[in-house]
């Protein structure tokens, strides 16, 4: 009885993360994570992974307010390349999971991060998976997965009920 009173009184003082909070996370981890790891992929594909020059022309284009040229314009990747950089940001997302309790940089920079949404304690490795995918289907269509975030209570996108996880501040 004691030991439920306790987990009762925690859940009550239980800060879910929001929409906008868990943006900027994101963006934070692709300045820290993604963009390195996507350099690193450019440099073992000895530049057959990304054409800078494709992403030049379509920036150039989107500054002269053609969009949707820019848009056709972006600079594809090759797949055979593809694969390594997915595996590598899986992997250094998952292991920043597992390493700083459920943290990637931009979530521990914020003070949030991903627990369990029974026990609010750490996922495991299956959550950590399950969560990862998730972002994938979180994606399609237009990231209605992610924008579920702001009109739940629970504040819960389509991947943390998938892996049966929430992001709350630390």
């Amino acid at each position: 009885m004691e030991e439920s009173f306790n987990i009762q009184n925690s859940k009550s003082k239980i800060r879910y993360a929001g929409f906008w909070i868990r943006f900027l996370a994101t963006w934070i981890d692709t300045a820290v994570l993604i963009v390195p790891l996507g350099f690193i992929v450019y440099i073992l594909s000895g530049g057959e992974w990304l054409d800078f020059s494709d992403v030049t022309q379509s920036i150039t284009l989107a500054q002269n307010g053609e969009l949707l040229t820019a848009l056709e314009s972006m600079p594809k990747t090759s797949m055979k390349w593809e694969p390594l950089f997915e595996l590598l940001i899986a992997g250094v997302t998952i292991l920043f999971w597992k390493r700083w309790a459920g943290a990637t940089p931009g979530k521990k920079v914020l003070g949030i991060h991903v627990v369990d949404a029974k026990t609010y304690e750490e996922i495991n490795n299956k959550q950590a998976i399950i969560r990862y995918i998730g972002y994938i289907i979180s994606t399609i269509p237009l990231a209605v997965g992610f924008l579920m975030v702001a009109f739940r209570k629970d504040r819960r996108a389509l991947h943390d009920l998938l892996a049966e996880t929430v992001v709350i501040y630390k």
